[in-house]
């Protein structure tokens, strides 16, 4: 350990952001926490057991999923109170977001310990910062329901935001979605962002018609985050326009464009 840097702290719950697909982009605090802590809580131990191997890092792991998070935050509160320093961290991201850590973080900090975060990767910032959609103010939903009438119901409950959406989709059901969206927001323009940091990154822009068009004419792979924009203000440019390029893919049916060349690893 560089003398220079603090040692972490006992009896503290850190929330570690791990790599969205490319592996480059864990962080350098990120590893040296997950090098000094005494356990790894891991929503999927076999996930995170590659991400340690991969970066030659042996701790003890102890899963932590939605069926079993109750269980789990108490033994976790358990190994905090006799002073243990634990790393908390997700499939992909930022532990807390659309996943089991919420209640984890709840449990620590009602308990009195510390928790910090340990910032890094993030599907929602990634793909709304490059979306070029506003981004001075936004809602994210994160998964819809999945039953049809909740999905259309909360949607429907969105349509007074001013700011720009942001939600989480699987590949199976973004057709689904797209097919949501043509009926609640026909004329905003929307963003598909998929296999973000991956080899084959990938934004789709169009209208909701548009991209439900182009999604059944081609598989569209991995998980996506989808932007909405705010409602259309003729008197402002804040719906950006499809590039030509977009308009291509949208004909063509094109659009597996290499963005990353490197590969990400997982």
């Amino acid at each position: 350990m560089d003398a220079t840097l603090p040692p972490l702290t006992a009896a503290t719950l850190y929330l570690v952001a791990t790599p969205i697909g490319n592996l480059e982009d864990i962080t350098l605090r990120a590893l040296r926490v997950l090098r000094e802590c005494d356990v790894v809580a891991a929503e999927d131990t076999r996930h995170t057991g590659q991400l340690l191997r991969h970066f030659e890092i042996s701790k003890p792991l102890l899963s932590y999923f939605q069926f079993n998070e109750a269980r789990r935050s108490e033994e976790i509160i358990e190994r905090l109170r006799r002073g243990s320093k634990v790393a908390l961290v997700t499939d992909a991201g930022s532990p807390g977001i659309s996943d089991p850590g919420e209640r984890v973080v709840k449990a620590a900090i009602t308990a009195g310990f510390r928790v910090e975060a340990v910032p890094g990767a993030c599907a929602l910032v990634a793909a709304l910062t490059a979306s070029g959609l506003p981004t001075d103010e936004f809602h994210f939903i994160g998964f819809l329901p999945h039953k049809s009438g909740q999905r259309r119901r909360q949607l429907e409950s969105l349509l007074g935001f001013d700011g720009t959406l942001v939600l989480y989709e699987s590949p199976y059901r973004i057709e689904k979605l797209l097919g949501e969206l043509n009926g609640v927001f026909p004329q905003r323009q929307v963003v598909l962002a998929r296999e973000l940091t991956k080899k084959f990154e990938e934004f789709l822009r169009g209208r909701p018609a548009q991209l439900l068009e182009l999604a059944r004419k081609r598989t569209l792979k991995g998980e996506f985050v989808v932007l909405v924009s705010p409602a259309l203000d003729p008197a402002s440019s804040s719906a950006i326009p499809e590039t030509d390029a977009d308009q291509e893919q949208l004909q063509d049916g094109s659009g597996d464009i290499p963005i990353l060349e490197k590969s990400s690893g997982m």
